[in-house]
């Protein structure tokens, strides 16, 4: 079905903090996406949902997030830095979107929301299960006025179970999936991963199942309700470590940079940083024998197979910790180019956007903020033989767009978009 380039005129659209809805007029169906909600809701909105909305941004669809007014997604106020008066945090997830501020708690920002859901592809929100319900914005609610709608829900823990009124953000999912249990130092404490991956994996999770949603669709022309959550993709996640207990009942425990089932396969200290070696295979060991010029280690018994080495771990560590001291790691990296080994070194951040294959696989999109000025952010990951990303579009003020999407999405004539204006049931930021 090509939700890909043919996605030029999708829309979509958030409600409350942020909802996206997208309408593709070559399926004449449209998305909905919420990202925000009242102040007494729980959200998962952070980083999941619009993580997943912004990959469909990239790919042409036209994104709507849907925002209180005033205040707008709590991620605004997540800082520093901010560049001028907007969080970074905000504009890293937040490009090829609309906004438009609505009022919730008002029956006019309702009935907005329910019409924005009609024009829509696919509804995506991020409250507590059974908190749209009560104001209408339900699955079965929207199925009503719009039977073609792919509606998914991204929460904590899922829509039914006993804990799913709790509030559920990246590190407390981390923690309950045991992601945390097993990230950290050997011997150290528990660790939280440096980015948020859990919401980011949701997010692709999201991403992936609102395509296979669309394409349900174009088959039976039936909407359906997808069911994403933090909880879930976590331990979905946990692949081999899971098995490993499921299987075995093996428990996990904390390995550092290093692997439980591979050696050499970790960080290794060098004169003046680090060097990530990882032996998949015994022929890939060898090669690193002699890049390290140990043949009594390549040819001892103990080593010769990776069950034998990962047994005879703390020796073999040991031995290869300490030939890998002696050098600078630009050494190190000289020494195992075109050996066929997996390698390479622990960047900060202005080593990685100086890396020649980052630069060239070009990962960083340029955009022109309307208050911010000139911005920067990580591009998709991912590119296409047929057709090229769409040009980005800078991440929204809140509420930039209310009187555009009324316009030209809803077909509101001026009146009554003045009267809902008046009203505060929606509201219009304007860009000096």
């Amino acid at each position: 079905m090509g939700l890909t380039a043919s996605l030029g005129t999708a829309w979509l659209s958030a409600n409350a903090r942020g909802s996206i809805a997208a309408k593709n007029n070559e399926m004449n169906s449209s998305v909905k996406e919420s990202e925000c909600l009242p102040h007494n809701f729980c959200h998962y909105r952070v980083l999941a949902g619009p993580f997943a909305t912004m990959n469909l941004g990239d790919l042409g669809a036209e994104v709507i997030k849907v925002e209180r007014p005033g205040a707008g997604d709590d991620t605004r106020a997540w800082g520093p830095p901010f560049a001028g008066t907007e969080s970074i945090y905000f504009l890293s997830v937040n490009r090829n979107k609309k906004s438009i501020a609505i009022n919730m708690k008002d029956s006019k920002g309702v009935k907005v929301i329910k019409e924005l859901a009609a024009a829509s592809d696919v509804f995506v929100e991020n409250f507590v299960p059974g908190k749209l319900a009560k104001m209408g914005l339900g699955y079965e609610d929207i199925k009503k006025i719009a039977p073609h709608i792919v509606y998914c829900s991204i929460t904590g823990y899922g829509q039914t179970g006993p804990v799913v009124q709790r509030g559920g953000y990246d590190s407390i999912a981390a923690a309950v999936s045991g992601l945390m249990h097993i990230t950290g130092h050997e011997d150290g404490e528990p660790v939280r991963s440096g980015v948020a991956m859990t919401d980011l994996a949701t997010g692709l999770y999201t991403y992936g199942a609102i395509m296979a949603g669309l394409l349900q669709r174009y088959k039976t022309g039936k909407g359906l309700h997808i069911d994403c959550n933090l909880l879930s993709t976590q331990v979905a996640c946990l692949t081999h470590v899971a098995a490993n207990y499921l299987n075995c009942k093996i428990e996990a425990k904390r390995w550092g940079t290093a692997h439980g089932s591979i050696v050499p396969y970790q960080a290794f200290k060098t004169k003046d940083g680090y060097i990530v070696v990882g032996a998949g295979n015994d022929h890939q060991f060898v090669t690193v024998c002699k890049i390290l010029n140990l043949p009594e280690v390549r040819k001892d018994s103990r080593y010769k197979t990776n069950t034998l080495r990962v047994q005879n771990r703390k020796e073999l560590i040991d031995i290869l910790s300490t030939r890998f001291s002696e050098k600078a790691t630009i050494e190190w990296l000289q020494l195992f180019e075109g050996s066929g080994v997996p390698y390479g070194p622990i960047n900060n951040m202005q080593q990685v956007f100086s890396d020649p294959q980052v630069l060239h696989n070009g990962l960083v999109m340029e955009m022109n903020h309307p208050t911010a000025g000139k911005i920067a952010v990580p591009g998709p990951g991912v590119r296409y033989s047929e057709f090229a990303m769409s040009h980005p579009k800078p991440p929204p003020l809140v509420g930039q767009h209310t009187v555009e999407i009324l316009k030209s999405v809803l077909g509101y004539e001026d009146d009554a978009i003045e009267e809902l204006l008046c009203t505060g049931a929606v509201a219009q930021h304007e860009v000096r």
